[in-house]
């Protein structure tokens, strides 16, 4: 099926041809475009036909360009706006977990390699045929993100509850032998993948490596909207620090063997077990960060060099109140001793997760009901948040409040900081962004 140009760069490759906004884009160098990848991929090149319809008409071009030179056209952007659906029913799939009655873009479940390759979604390759298993290695697409879960078939095919899910490692060594570089995740579910389970699928993603670039191990969020799911065992203080000190030796073995750490508990576990977030060198590159892998580490880091840079002995007196997550909350706080200028008192506030459920403790699935039910005491000249609580557009928050109802109804300025350590700094130290 053709895909429509939607725009033309002005003094482009694709200007001088003619090509203009409304033709059809059917086929570069003889083959059709599927969408961007495909785009990207084929436009690659120095010499290559390009092959249009306008109207009824149809016409082939030549192009002759530097390699990587871009053409300078935009295509209709189907990717992001109607993503390949998930096929899965995951025992720990938060979408299945949120109550009724949100926004409907809160439902959607994508599970597009595609969107693996170009924002670092975390796919299962359950929903990927023959066909478009070809194109990734026609295409040589890396990294990919892939959420294996664990390695062996039969556990993988009950939490995934998918059959087709038993064939992960036959598609990772077939990524492998096609030089495809992909990074791993593994959701934790205490009774399901843990333990030897654990064990076994960290020795095989080794065994991948160098394509298998990182493991990150996740512990599984749970709301209390759980209907129809089993029973899964939250992790606790003792349970996270029991797996960190599982990972240690292989983390020390690998890094001898492959020069590379390889698998990276999340922050989370850290929190939970009040251990040590580990030094920034052991964080190597920093390859998992958005799985929330590293982030207070670099967060602290972040705000050491900020402080450094502009700093302020002093402010006036004032209070501030941080609303956050009760997962980060004593993190927060023993930065906020260690950082606040003289004058400035802040109290870290843990806001308890009521609409999710007290097992949701991270700042970004806090709602503006809740902020605002659980800091109407607060006394303060600013109540601080992080950005990550409300949507993309800046509007709302997941249960549909808007940033003007929840201002109204706080005792005190709201003030919206980034979720870095030089966003921190400028909220404590009085810095206006």
């Amino acid at each position: 099926m053709p895909t429509a140009i939607t725009h033309v760069q002005p003094g482009s490759i694709a200007e001088r041809l003619g090509l203009r906004a409304g033709d059809l884009l059917e086929a570069i160098a003889g083959e059709p475009v599927i969408d961007q990848i495909d785009y990207q991929a084929l436009t690659a090149n120095a010499r290559f036909d390009i092959r249009i319809r306008r109207g009824t008409e149809e016409r082939t071009l030549h192009v002759r360009k530097q390699d990587w030179e871009p053409l300078g056209l935009t295509l209709d952007q189907t990717i992001v706006s109607n993503p390949r659906p998930c096929k899965n029913h995951c025992i720990f799939c938060f979408i299945d977990q949120m109550p009724p009655g949100m926004r409907k873009t809160l439902y959607v479940k994508d599970d597009d390699w595609r969107l693996s390759l170009m924002m670092g979604n975390y796919i299962t390759m359950t929903n990927i045929d023959d066909a478009e298993f070809d194109r990734i290695i026609r295409r040589r697409v890396s990294p990919l993100f892939i959420s294996v879960q664990c390695t062996d078939p039969d556990m993988r095919v009950k939490m995934l509850r998918n059959p087709n899910a038993a064939q992960i490692m036959d598609k990772l060594r077939l990524l492998k032998a096609n030089g495809i570089r992909f990074h791993c995740q593994i959701v934790l579910c205490p009774g399901w993948n843990d333990g030897e389970i654990l064990m076994k699928s960290i020795r095989e993603l080794a065994e991948l490596a160098p394509a298998a670039q990182s493991i990150a191990l996740v512990p599984i969020g749970l709301t209390k909207h759980r209907d129809g799911l089993p029973y899964i065992k939250p992790y606790d203080s003792q349970m996270a620090a029991a797996l960190i000190e599982s990972v240690k030796p292989l983390q020390e073995k690998y890094l001898q063997d492959m020069g590379t750490r390889f698998v990276f508990p999340a922050d989370e576990f850290y929190c939970l077990s009040g251990l040590p977030i580990p030094e920034d060198e052991e964080y190597e590159d920093y390859p998992q960060i958005e799985n929330g892998v590293g982030m207070l580490r670099m967060f602290q880091t972040d705000l050491m060099y900020a402080a450094e840079d502009d700093p302020v002995e002093e402010t006036p007196p004032r209070r501030l109140c941080i609303a956050t997550g009760t997962s980060i909350a004593p993190f927060l706080q023993q930065l906020c001793n260690q950082y606040a200028p003289r004058g400035t008192i802040v109290e870290v506030r843990p806001i308890i997760n009521r609409f999710f459920g007290e097992t949701v403790t991270v700042a970004g699935l806090i709602t503006g009901g809740d902020l605002v039910e659980q800091c109407r005491d607060v006394v303060a000249d600013e109540i601080l948040i992080v950005r990550s609580m409300i949507r993309a557009e800046g509007d709302i928050f997941l249960d549909n409040m808007t940033i003007e109802e929840v201002r109204k109804a706080l005792p005190a300025p709201l003030r919206i900081t980034e979720s870095t350590g030089e966003g921190f700094w400028r909220a404590i130290s009085g810095c206006r962004d």
